[in-house]
């Protein structure tokens, strides 16, 4: 399993919306609001970087009120 974390930018007053929709996502584990330079962190999860790709690109990037992502695979070391 292959699993990242996905920093995410919104629009100004959409991250609490982007949050609750995308946590609804297959694959989607956690989304989270904060504060700081992202407005949303998800944790997602697939059974290869192909379909972890798959996942952010044709459902998380497509919700709206999403300008920007930037995803981070969870390594073990």
């Amino acid at each position: 399993m292959v699993q990242a974390y996905i920093l995410i930018q919104t629009e100004v007053g959409k991250a609490s919306t982007v949050a609750d929709v995308i946590s609804e996502i297959p694959g989607v584990v956690q989304a989270e609001d904060v504060t700081g330079p992202y407005d949303v962190i998800a944790r997602a999860e697939a059974p290869s970087v192909d379909e972890l790709g798959l996942l952010v690109v044709a459902e998380v990037q497509r919700v709206p009120g999403i300008t920007r992502t930037l995803t981070c695979p969870v390594v073990h070391l």
